[in-house]
């Protein structure tokens, strides 16, 4: 995450809310996340992912996986819109189903790997087929930024993580720095999802 002026308190809220997202070694982020099924979308579905959003918000994230946060079920939830400022949403059973020739390489970061940025090349564009928690088809066409959340989060429910499609350079670097504690410096342009 860039750093920003930011209060005391809302550190703490984001230290705290950080204790919940599963880190870098935790099997959980290698684990492929079992689809749900239609009829299991429920209220109690409903309050998990109301409780993923609270823990993404306080982490001052705009995107995190179930299993971010030990929960083996493939949904996602995330914030729209190419800044991150839009509503949260959840996606239920996410899919690429389409993806452009173009890509473009952005300093990503990302909640279980907190500390760390590296580029990623990912398609500039994508549409993605899920469900939402009333169990109706969402397609979602998305290009920049937003393709590229949805993108990073799907990966996490394939237990694929952004050190997996970094330059290997980056990839080691970002390694020694966890294995090290160390925090990198976040670009400018860099987000953390």
């Amino acid at each position: 995450m860039a750093q920003r002026e930011i209060s005391e308190e809302t550190w703490e809220r984001r230290r705290q809310a950080l204790q919940q997202v599963r880190q870098w070694g935790d099997p959980a982020l290698r684990t492929v996340a079992q689809p749900i099924d239609p009829a299991d979308i429920d209220g109690e579905l409903v309050a998990e992912a109301g409780r993923l959003i609270a823990i993404m918000d306080a982490a001052l994230g705009v995107g995190l996986a179930a299993t971010q946060a030990g929960i083996m079920r493939r949904y996602v939830v995330l914030r729209e819109g190419e800044d991150g400022a839009g509503d949260a949403i959840t996606l239920v059973n996410p899919s690429l189903e389409w993806q452009s020739e173009e890509t473009d390489v952005a300093s990503e970061g990302c909640l279980s790997l907190e500390g760390v940025w590296v580029d990623v090349e990912r398609p500039v564009a994508v549409r993605v087929r899920a469900l939402d928690l009333s169990g109706r088809e969402l397609t979602i066409e998305a290009k920049g930024p937003y393709a590229r959340r949805l993108q990073h989060e799907i990966d996490h429910l394939d237990g694929v993580l952004m050190l997996d499609r970094a330059p290997k350079e980056q990839r080691k670097a970002a390694l020694r720095a966890l294995r090290e504690g160390v925090v990198m410096d976040a670009p400018a342009d860099a987000t953390e999802v």
